[in-house]
């Protein structure tokens, strides 16, 4: 059978300040963020099963990546962890999340395919990853990259 690609869009709020970054990112600001996710590999099930001919059901690529990245980074501020105040920050608001690296769209599409690549079934592969932080501003991450 076929080695097939299969992309999901999924899209939330979200924003973010870069440490001692030298242009107007450094303040705390938002983007809508737009994540394409795309798995590869070939349909599994048989004929006769309610998913025959499926690679994965588009419904559990969305739970696993609702579960984990939507429902975690939506309408939430991101900081780094050792950003001034961040400590502070995240005790007095609800939806801040800390991270040990520099919440730039590239770092974040790296902390998004590390955490797919861990909750997808057996068989099902990612292929790549495109997180829009604006209309048109994106980066890309490809596993035939990172191999």
């Amino acid at each position: 059978m076929p080695t097939l690609r299969l992309t999901k869009e999924f899209r939330f709020e979200g924003a973010h300040a870069l440490t001692g970054y030298d242009g107007k990112c450094r303040h705390i600001h938002g983007h809508s963020y737009i994540l394409y996710v795309t798995v590869k590999g070939t349909p599994s099930n048989p004929d006769g099963t309610p998913k025959s001919g499926m690679l994965i059901d588009f419904t559990d690529l969305k739970r696993i990546v609702n579960d984990h990245i939507i429902d975690v980074f939506d309408h939430s501020l991101i900081l780094r962890e050792s950003a001034p105040l961040a400590a502070e920050i995240a005790s007095a608001y609800q939806r801040v999340i800390t991270v040990p690296f520099q919440p730039t769209c590239e770092n974040l599409i790296l902390h998004f395919a590390d955490i797919i690549r861990g909750q997808l079934p057996s068989g099902v592969h990612l292929h790549s990853l495109r997180l829009h932080e604006t209309a048109t501003s994106y980066v890309e991450w490809f596993e035939s990259d990172n191999e």
